[in-house]
């Protein structure tokens, strides 16, 4: 006889049964979490009426979810910026200008995987992009091909913690915090990720110079201020992408889908700039549209908000429009707009049945005590806080050997994250508790692409890889990396304050002593006029 505390570890074996077969997951999970529901009610742990929570939450928490607007837009502008020349221009200048550096193309890979990161939000497309230009490159100057392999695997897995991250909104979303918290909490370890794989650099430089070798200045073929220039013209238009997204989001000017929608109509902005067939006549209009831009901002911080702003800033929506208008007459960036449509659908209807199907999923396991079940596992462990992160962190590290990080996103976190928050308040406070455990799981989390041999960094780089590249050197030249994002994640650990420094601090109020005064006002008697008969 199945009994009420054997249905939850049945329904995650059932589970890890279902994905090993190869079934989708987003259908694996609807039919497990369907086929305990008509087990439970059959056992008489609840009945037919408790799966009506199931449409209701689909409806009413999935797909009337204003926060997940914000990924179809962030897909489009990833998928637009990934072919539009701009990684190119910024690789080049970059390895022009570090390469006679001992690691110099290793320091331009991981700069650029940064900058990129902060402006797409797509792995594939960075590592693909990177690997075609920066490898063979890497390759004639004589660059180790464990190096090679490992450092563009890497700095491509960047972009899963730089904001404006897919998996950092769908974080926020699933332990329901604000999304521009959660990008706060990751600028800290995005940054020291990069001093990280920086200082690994630096010191394999030392240790071992022949495997990350100067480039020759005579190789160069820009000197002085026209290679400032060209990596200028790459720097400062994404600067102002990632402003016009994130600063306005941080700034509380925008919401997540609001700054989306303008980092969706910049980015294609940024591929008409970078194209060949844009005149110098639309390049004009594109100036003239940024200085209104620039004059209406002036006024709205010096004055109030009066006619002359919203004639600056009508110059520059009119500027934005004929840009548009004018990248979608060209063949190509029409082309590219299209494709940019096609990779956006797929990737939002994935992640829409996943959720529908993690939804089913997770109503029934709560309906048979499975949060309780998971509480008194996780809460039971050795070693207090330091115990459940250190567990937490290698069941997720071991997970993503097996899962993407939207099915451990929405299978795991919603079950682990009211354990987390009652296990974390005490170290960082309530407020925040849980933007540390998701940035540290999002950090945790890109290990999941260079897992070999299932890392879909190393897949991707296998496919664009020339011949001569072994798959022995791509798996091992990931090994050294996922240790040191390992390493990042026990400094996150260690170290809370890489992530809640930045973060508002909370008032220490206390609502027992606070005291509300009200002035009291002396009227004149009212005049009520002479009696009624």
């Amino acid at each position: 006889m199945i009994t009420l505390e054997m249905m939850p570890p049945l329904m995650f074996g059932g589970l890890v049964l279902a994905m090993l077969i190869g079934f989708p997951v987003a259908f694996t999970l609807a039919a497990v979490g369907l086929s305990f529901g008509f087990l439970a009610i059959h056992l008489g742990f609840f009945d037919l009426n408790f799966l009506q929570a199931i449409p209701g939450r689909v409806f009413g928490s999935v797909l009337s979810n204003e926060l997940l607007l914000a990924i179809p837009f962030f897909t489009f502008m990833g998928a637009i910026l990934e072919r539009c020349g701009l990684a190119e221009d910024m690789l080049d200048s970059m390895g022009q200008l570090f390469g006679p550096i001992r690691g110099g193309l290793g320091y331009s890979v991981i700069i650029v995987g940064f900058i990129l990161g902060a402006i797409t939000g797509t792995v594939a497309a960075q590592v693909i992009a990177m690997a075609l230009i920066s490898m063979p490159i890497m390759i004639r100057y004589g660059y180790n091909m464990r190096y090679i392999t490992g450092v563009l695997a890497a700095s491509g897995t960047i972009t899963q913690l730089v904001p404006p991250s897919l998996v950092l909104i769908v974080l926020a979303d699933q332990l329901g915090k604000s999304v521009g918290d959660m990008y706060l909490g990751a600028w800290g370890p995005s940054v020291f990720q990069i001093v990280l794989f920086a200082g690994y650099t630096f010191v394999l430089g030392l240790i071992k110079p022949d495997h990350v070798p100067p480039v020759p200045l005579e190789a160069r073929t820009l000197n002085g201020w026209a290679l400032w220039k060209k990596c200028l013209m790459g720097i400062i238009p994404s600067a102002v992408l990632i402003f016009v997204v994130l600063g306005t989001m941080m700034m509380g000017l925008a919401t997540p889908t609001e700054a989306g929608a303008m980092g969706a109509v910049g980015a294609i902005v940024l591929a008409a700039i970078h194209h060949k067939d844009f005149t110098t006549n639309d390049r004009r209009i594109l100036i003239i549209g940024v200085i209104a831009a620039g004059i209406g901002t002036l006024v709205a911080m010096l004055f109030t908000e009066n006619l002359v702003f919203r004639l600056s800033f009508a110059v520059c929506y009119i500027a934005v429009a004929w840009i548009c208008i004018q990248a979608a007459r060209i063949p190509d960036l029409r082309d590219l707009i299209k494709q940019g449509y096609e990779s956006t659908m797929r990737l939002t209807c994935m992640v829409t049945f996943i959720l529908i199907g993690s939804t089913c999923f997770s109503v029934v396991f709560l309906g048979v005590s499975g949060g309780v079940w998971l509480e008194h596992l996780l809460t039971s462990l050795p070693g207090g806080v330091w115990g459940f992160l250190i567990f937490i962190n290698l069941f997720i590290f071991f997970l993503a050997f097996f899962l993407d990080f939207f099915e451990i996103a929405f299978i795991i976190l919603p079950m682990i994250a009211p354990i987390a928050q009652k296990v974390l308040a005490p170290v960082v406070g309530p407020d925040a508790a849980l933007i540390w455990f998701g940035v540290m799981l999002c950090v945790n989390m890109q290990t999941s692409f260079l897992h070999p041999p299932f890392g879909f960094a190393l897949f991707y780089l296998r496919g664009v890889a020339p011949k001569e590249v072994k798959s022995s050197d791509i798996y091992w030249g990931a090994v050294p990396w996922i240790g040191l994002q390992m390493i990042m994640v026990l400094l996150v650990i260690i170290f809370p304050v890489t992530v809640t420094g930045l973060l508002d601090k909370p008032l220490n109020v206390d609502l027992d002593k606070v005291k509300i005064e009200v002035p009291q006002i002396d009227l004149p008697p009212l005049d009520l006029g002479p009696p009624q008969k």
